[in-house]
Order: structure tokens, then C-alpha cells, then sequence
């Protein structure tokens, strides 16, 4: 029952989240599924609050630089 909780909070906050990502510019949209990335890894490797927010810092700024337009 708490699996079947945890995933269906997901789906919806997923839905929520992509549904007000229209108008975010591609390096916005890199920053902010890079931070989530980020933010799901710190919690998987130590499972604290502390980790989980240093993930998310480290994922959503590796985001913003991956997702950074290129010079022509």
C-alpha cells in the first residue's frame, strides 16, 4: 500500500510539473529535470534531507550547464 502511494503521488506531481513547464525556456527545463535527477540520486545513496538537497543543487547545475545553448 505505501508503494502504490508513493508512485501514484508521483504520476501526479509529475503531471503537475510538466503541465507548467510550457512556456520554460530548454536550459530552464535542463536545470529543473536535472535538480529532480539530482535530488532522487542524493536521496537513493544516503537517504537524508541533507542529501537529497545537495543532489538536487548538484543535479540542477549540471542541468543548467548541459542544457546551456551552444555558441555558433
Amino acid at each position: 500500500m505505501n508503494t502504490l502511494k508513493l508512485v501514484s503521488t508521483g504520476i501526479l506531481l509529475g503531471t503537475l510539473v510538466l503541465s507548467g513547464c510550457s512556456n520554460m525556456s530548454h536550459q530552464d527545463k535542463g536545470t529543473a529535470a536535472g535538480a529532480v535527477v539530482g535530488g532522487v540520486a542524493g536521496n537513493l545513496l544516503c537517504g537524508g534531507v541533507l542529501c537529497t538537497g545537495a543532489g538536487a543543487v548538484v543535479g540542477g547545475v549540471i542541468g543548467h550547464e548541459v542544457a546551456k545553448p551552444k555558441k555558433q
